[in-house]
């Protein structure tokens, strides 16, 4: 017969160890929970309380509550209830808080009372990172994706879903109604079974036509063009590949790409990447403490007004330009194939020839600062003009910041891997944090809080990224 290790009865007695320190090892991660908090300077960060009242009923100190929340998020406890539970059981954040178990409504309430503060306090730690000389590439890759809101798509409105609404439950009256008329013709025992049904169901899409068309009204109002019952900070925001859209809110981070911590993040309720470009790289290069950094970025932000906004302000952005004519899929000629050279101010086209400006006269529109280049003697007679041009003659418009564009370009083709580099830098972050919410919706509502929640898991990822990078101990040491 096989031997297993056996367990102990549950009747029989024990010793356990008269100290909660024997229980937790020296290399358990909540050591640096809990000597990172005590290191805080709670009261400049705008906690409150953290004095205590000379009378009424004794409160939580605020480092308590903040172990607690950092605790749960590196452990994937987000829920205010679960934590209450947690923190009764569970041994480690007995030691982490001295056996208090405060409960679910005084727990939350510290989240959505100290937003600002926690806030503060993630951001406070990639100082920490900072000084330590983590940040000495000075090169970050940014990104944004989708989180769900608590707000279904059922309770999310805009303008084209309104109407698309109204539409189904006009064709779902009509059928009814084709069905109330069959059973009538019908009669008998069918007909006195069905007709009552059908007509409360006739009634219940009218009332929901009124419904929406009053919601069209209230449409016209909202910030956005939308409204959200739930979440009134939420917006419906289209995923690519999916077909649908995220009712929620577009999170972006900026990410180190020697060690992967995120520098910088920020909560927003437009869909787009497309403004983020200057802001973002702002926010990373503050964070740096670099007097530059380059910036790396898909082509969702591709935008030249964000790119001549970085120019001159540290930032010096990587992004590739987005050919949405779809050019070069069609064996056509891009922008790309038409060399400018600035000393002469010129374009040369695929076939050698030379593009110059055109008269000004010609060159008036509805944007004063673009600038026509052709050659109507060249065109003409072209053997390439097939591939390049259906109209008469090339035009190359070019605006008169072009040549910002041109040099990002530039540093482009100096580093060829930087989208690859973008990419194993700036998604991973956001597939271990969704993993680690268990790929669900945020649990508070409207930005502001949504704000503190996203704080909470940045901290508890540049918290585990530095215990893998350091180690426990170590790291107690170097943030002492």
């Amino acid at each position: 017969m096989k031997r297993f290790v056996e367990g102990v009865a549950r009747d029989q007695g024990g010793l356990f160890p008269a100290h909660l320190e024997d229980f937790i090892a020296e290399d358990n991660p909540v050591r640096v929970v809990d000597a990172f908090v005590d290191l805080l300077a709670l009261r400049a960060f705008g906690f409150v309380a953290v004095d205590p009242s000379a009378t009424g009923r004794p409160g939580y100190h605020p480092s308590v509550l903040l172990k607690l929340y950092i605790y749960g998020y590196l452990n994937r406890i987000a829920s205010s209830r679960r934590l209450e539970r947690e923190a009764g059981r569970n041994v480690e954040l007995m030691w982490l808080t001295g056996r208090l178990a405060p409960d679910h409504k005084t727990i939350a309430n510290f989240r959505k009372d100290h937003g600002p503060a926690i806030r503060q306090v993630s951001a406070h730690f990639v100082e920490v990172c900072r000084q330590l000389g983590l940040f000495s590439r000075a090169i970050v890759a940014i990104d944004g994706s989708k989180f769900k809101a608590v707000n279904s798509r059922d309770n999310n409105f805009t303008a084209n879903k309104v109407a698309r609404r109204i539409e189904q439950a006009e064709t779902h009256i009509a059928r009814y109604l084709t069905a109330l008329e069959r059973a009538d013709r019908q009669g008998g025992d069918v007909a006195e079974e069905r007709t009552p049904r059908l007509r409360e169901k006739i009634e219940g899409l009218r009332r929901r036509i009124e419904h929406l068309k009053a919601m069209e009204e209230q449409l016209e109002a909202a910030p956005g063009m939308q409204v959200s019952l739930t979440d009134p900070d939420a917006r419906a925001m289209s995923t690519r590949g999916k077909g649908t859209d995220v009712v929620g809110y577009n999170v972006q981070i900026a990410v180190d790409t020697e060690h992967h911590l995120i520098l910088a993040h920020e909560v927003t309720m437009t869909g787009s990447d497309r403004a983020q470009l200057a802001p973002m790289g702002e926010a990373a290069l503050n964070a740096s403490g670099h007097a530059s950094v380059t910036v790396l970025a898909d082509r969702g932000y591709y935008s030249r007004d964000q790119v001549l906004a970085c120019e001159g302000s540290g930032t010096v952005p990587i992004v590739p330009k987005s050919d949405t004519a779809g050019a070069a899929t069609r064996g056509v000629f891009t922008t790309h194939d038409f060399i400018y050279e600035p000393e002469r101010d010129r374009y040369t086209c695929p076939a050698g020839h030379y593009l110059t400006q055109a008269p000004v006269r010609s060159t008036r529109g509805p944007d004063p600062d673009i600038v026509r280049y052709r050659n109507l003697d060249a065109c003409g007679a072209c053997s390439l003009k097939p591939r390049c041009t259906p109209e008469r003659y090339k035009q190359i418009k070019r605006w008169k910041n072009d040549g910002v564009l041109d040099a990002m370009q530039q540093r482009l083709e100096r580093m060829p891997d930087a989208m690859k580099i973008r990419r194993r830098t700036a998604e991973h972050p956001f597939g271990t944090i969704k993993s680690w919410m268990g790929a669900t919706h945020f649990l508070t509502k409207t930005l502001a809080k949504v704000k503190t929640e996203m704080s909470l898991q940045v901290l508890a990822y540049n918290l585990k990224r530095m215990i893998t990078l350091f180690g426990v101990g170590p790291l107690i040491r170097a943030i002492a």
